[in-house]
């Protein structure tokens, strides 16, 4: 059995979506940054994901929560993910040039994928060009589990146990994002070493798509059934939580850093 000692948490946000940890005695700091698109995007929800105005997405600014503290880390690992397919205003130059899935807008449906290539052609340009000779992990799209429903029409991810392989197969949209960071990825891959940049990807897709287990479910709440063992919650089977798949991601960044060379 290891033991490490307790961080100390150094900053968080106002919503503790974005923490600090340090551990002192390993002179080490630990940052979790909450930037759900990774570029400039102006909100308009609440906490449970309920929204109240279209997101406004520029598809040219990147976040600068992340990129103004991107030369302060040694290792990196960034990911993109699900909230490309949310109702989103697309802006460009100061333009609005057209939108995903706003129907009565009169604006031009140009598709979550397109606005996902451009994020990622942003994401690898700053950090190739960046400067900045940090170990750069790219995380692929991660899976849902949603069954007999989604998030928000009482979908649950209820299984105990993972799947086997080819019991399942991926989404079209998962498919779809993993071939564009994958595309993408190799792009920028290519120019990286001419920087002195390490950039790798880190593909958990289908990795994760094999662990239905492995989500909060009903527990996205503390104790939810306390007062009622029969309420109706809402379940969360995107997101992950410990012991499963996050610890095989953390097994795989520790073998990437430890034998980097062996790994693209």
């Amino acid at each position: 059995m290891q033991r490490v000692e307790q961080a100390v948490e150094t900053y968080h946000d106002e919503e503790y979506r974005s923490k600090i940890w340090h551990f002192p005695t390993h002179n080490f700091t630990l940052s979790v940054i909450w930037t759900p698109f990774l570029i400039r995007a102006d909100i308009f929800e609440d906490m449970n994901g309920v929204s109240f105005s279209e997101i406004q997405l520029h598809l040219d600014e990147l976040d600068k929560k992340w990129t103004d503290q991107y030369r302060n880390f040694d290792y990196a690992i960034v990911a993109g993910g699900k909230w490309f397919l949310k109702t989103a205003i697309y802006h460009e130059n100061n333009v609005v040039t057209g939108c995903h899935y706003c129907p009565g807008k009169n604006l031009t449906e140009l598709g979550f994928d397109y606005a996902y290539r451009k994020a990622m052609q942003l994401i690898f340009n700053f950090i190739t060009s960046s400067g900045h000779k940090t170990l750069a992990f790219f995380r692929t799209t991660t899976p849902d589990h949603f069954e007999n429903g989604e998030w928000f029409s009482g979908g649950t991810c209820n299984r105990k146990v993972p799947f086997k392989e080819g019991e399942v197969n991926m989404t079209d949209v998962d498919t779809m994002m993993r071939n564009i960071e994958l595309e993408e990825f190799a792009k920028a891959a290519a120019l990286g070493p001419e920087e002195g940049v390490v950039l790798k990807v880190l593909d958990t897709t289908r990795l994760s798509l094999l662990r239905p287990d492995g989500h909060p479910g009903p527990y996205r709440q503390f104790q939810p059934f306390a007062e009622d063992k029969n309420a109706k919650v809402q379940n969360d089977c995107l997101h992950w939580c410990l012991p499963g798949p996050i610890d095989s991601w953390n097994d795989l960044v520790m073998e990437m850093i430890v034998n980097g060379g062996v790994y693209q």
